[in-house]
């Protein structure tokens, strides 16, 4: 369902969000839309994908290296530079995936 959520923000009005916005956004994480503006277009810290660098912000620590490894594995790389320029993965679909792996590391941390 946060899935659906954070895809409904993303680049669409009112709000226009980046994708990092749009995983705060869909996550409920109001507060941090602010924040994670910066964080969109190869921006996010290192480079990362900016709604990948969002999903693991606010995911538990114990599975952020997780999801930056299937994060890789699903879309071939995990820098935005990379994934648009050499992969060439459309960010609605790095949205999806970061949601993805956020809703699956919430479960895996209350199981």
């Amino acid at each position: 369902m946060s899935k659906e959520k954070s895809l409904s923000f993303f680049r669409t009005p009112p709000h226009n969000y980046n994708c990092a916005q749009t995983i705060a956004a869909g996550f409920d994480q109001d507060g941090l839309v602010e924040a994670f503006k910066t964080c969109g277009g190869g921006r996010a810290p290192e480079g990362l994908c900016g709604a990948l660098y969002a999903a693991m912000e606010l995911a538990p620590e114990s599975k952020r290296a997780e999801m930056l490894e299937s994060f890789r594995l699903k879309n071939g790389a995990v820098a935005c530079h990379e994934l648009k320029q050499t992969f060439r993965v459309p960010c609605p679909q790095c949205v999806a995936t970061a949601a993805e792996l956020l809703e699956a590391a919430r479960k895996d941390a209350a199981a």
